[in-house]
């Protein structure tokens, strides 16, 4: 099949040049890399919201006259803003996954209203299924893998406030 096919996709929508601006991007590029480097941006966002929810946290009269409450009710709270982090990365990647998927290629030649769908020609599939298996697919599995850790550290910081 010839490797020049025209695509009237415009270049910035197809799925491959979508996944490298993802890729080339500060934010989403967290988990492209090691794990540690997820692992540090996420503490990093921890550790700036910390003190300010501790201050919110202070506002409640109960847990102002128990300081170990207190810090671990902030602690939790804290986390929020990392898993919302995680939320959007997981929904950017999804997306692209999708688009790297899918047989067909939507896209907007001048805007919203003007819609169209163009098939992709068999080469330009399997270089994308390559992509998302061995590039996307990893990826993903790095996101869910640190939302899971949030939401238990959420839990168990929850049920460790309660305790207490």
């Amino acid at each position: 099949m010839n490797e020049f096919v025209s695509c009237p996709v415009p270049p910035e929508q197809r799925p491959l040049e979508e996944f490298q601006e993802l890729t080339d991007s500060w934010f989403f590029a967290w988990p492209v890399g090691d794990q540690p480097y997820l692992s540090r941006s996420l503490t990093i966002s921890w550790m700036l919201m910390l003190p300010l929810c501790i201050l919110i946290a202070s506002g409640s009269w109960t847990l102002r006259a128990d300081p170990p409450r207190l810090v671990v009710a902030g602690a939790v709270a804290a986390l929020v803003l990392p898993l919302l982090l995680l939320v959007r990365q997981w929904l950017g990647w999804t997306y692209v996954m999708k688009r790297l998927l899918a047989e067909k290629v939507d896209y907007e030649e001048s805007g919203w209203y003007d819609g169209q769908t163009w098939e992709k020609p068999l080469s330009w599939r399997s270089k994308d299924l390559l992509v998302a298996r061995h590039e996307v697919r990893p990826i993903l599995g790095r996101l869910s893998r640190a939302m899971a850790a949030a939401a238990g550290l959420m839990l168990g910081g929850a049920s460790l406030c309660q305790a207490l």
